[in-house]
């Protein structure tokens, strides 16, 4: 009897003396960290999201619950111990022995254009016999740009070749003093401020600056979001940014500058989205990821009072391009008298289907419908 006490007793002891460790050592040493694969991925491929778990004592986690939350429009594989409502919220189990690292990769689809966070982990862990429940709450931040996949049709494929066209026909209009292609002889009809003084006299002969002649100032993008109608035209706004991609990316590559605007609002900086003109890889980079951040659910500014005196101070020197899915009268009024002050635009419109919008006859040159379902 007194046998069965004793050992009923320290049994009881180490009990409370294991509840007592872990309660107070669980956390020591332990390092829970989530991050994406990548930086960035464009809409429709597939990512990875890895969950490290480094217990660097001798003291072993016999069960450790690894909560997190992301949006719901990354799409994950192994939905086991997870649960998707307004938020897709996992919960992964992990036995992790003492100074042991696990590393488990979770593999997703990613469905939307966005900018996806994770800004912090919950922790439960139990003791060796399960009897009791230790919980902690770890910030950490990790982030994926899911850039829009740049529209592409046959209907966009030959606008762009059109527009492409007057690009080349404006390319070499002007002469570029801070750009030089070599010296030549001089000609009458040169400007003495031309002559290379340096140059004519190694020579002996009048020697002029060749100049190179200037690109095109820039491409201006502006795209209007507005859309309040009763019945909303989602598929279209998020088809509008694939659109000022594919058109960002075709002149980037062209080495031309590209610059961008739009009345959605930036979810990091609460602005309406504004990159200025400039050319290159890097460029292309801001714009994806000026798109990817824009919060739709956000109230849209109105894109005549935001945008108005910038697009007719600016207009010399560059080719602008409009982005819309919606004719909104006041939008309607700015284009009309942005076109009866002699400017040339395009205007990019999507629609679902063959139904043609109703739009003034005088802009119907202008306008370039493309159709989502012929993608």
């Amino acid at each position: 009897m007194i046998k069965l006490f004793s050992i009923g007793l320290l049994f009881f002891l180490l009990f409370v003396m294991q509840k007592f460790l872990y309660e107070h050592l669980w956390q020591k040493h332990l390092k829970v960290s989530i991050r994406f694969g990548e930086e960035h991925l464009f809409e429709g491929e597939q990512g990875e999201l890895k969950e490290i778990v480094e217990n660097r004592k001798r003291l072993p986690l016999s069960m450790l619950k690894v909560k997190f939350k992301t949006d719901r429009h990354l799409l994950f594989e192994d939905f086991k111990g997870s649960r998707t409502t307004d938020q897709f919220y996992r919960n992964d189990i992990f036995r992790i022995g003492s100074n042991e690292r696990v590393i488990r990769t979770l593999k997703f689809q990613c469905g939307r254009r966005g900018y996806y966070t994770i800004d912090d982990v919950s922790l439960v862990a139990s003791d060796l016999f399960l009897a009791s429940q230790m919980f902690a709450e770890i910030p950490l931040h990790t982030c994926l740009y899911v850039y829009p996949k740049p529209f592409d049709s046959a209907e966009f494929r030959q606008s762009l070749t059109k527009l492409n066209g007057e690009v080349l026909a404006k390319r070499h209009l002007l002469e570029d003093p801070f750009e030089y292609r070599g010296i030549r002889e001089y000609q009458p009809f040169d400007n003495m401020r031309s002559i290379n003084w340096k140059a004519t006299a190694k020579t002996g002969d009048l020697k002029v600056n060749q100049k190179n002649y200037t690109s095109l100032k820039s491409i201006r993008i502006f795209f209007n979001v507005q859309d309040d109608n009763i019945i909303r035209k989602e598929e279209c706004v998020e088809a509008s940014l694939r659109i000022v991609a594919g058109l960002s990316c075709f002149f980037l590559h062209q080495g031309i500058q590209v610059s961008c605007y739009g009345n959605g609002v930036d979810c990091l900086t609460g602005k309406c989205f504004t990159i200025e003109a400039k050319a290159g890889e890097g460029q292309l980079d801001t714009i994806y990821r000026g798109l990817a951040r824009l919060d739709l659910e956000k109230p849209i500014a109105n894109f005549t009072d935001t945008f108005e005196e910038r697009l007719f101070s600016e207009s010399k020197g560059t080719i602008t391009c409009f982005v819309s899915p919606n004719q909104y009268d006041d939008f309607l009024l700015l284009l009309e008298k942005y076109q009866d002050a002699g400017n040339d635009f395009l205007w990019f419109y999507p629609v679902y289907g063959n139904r043609e919008p109703d739009l003034p006859q005088k802009l119907l040159s202008q306008v370039r419908l493309l159709h989502l379902n012929g993608i």
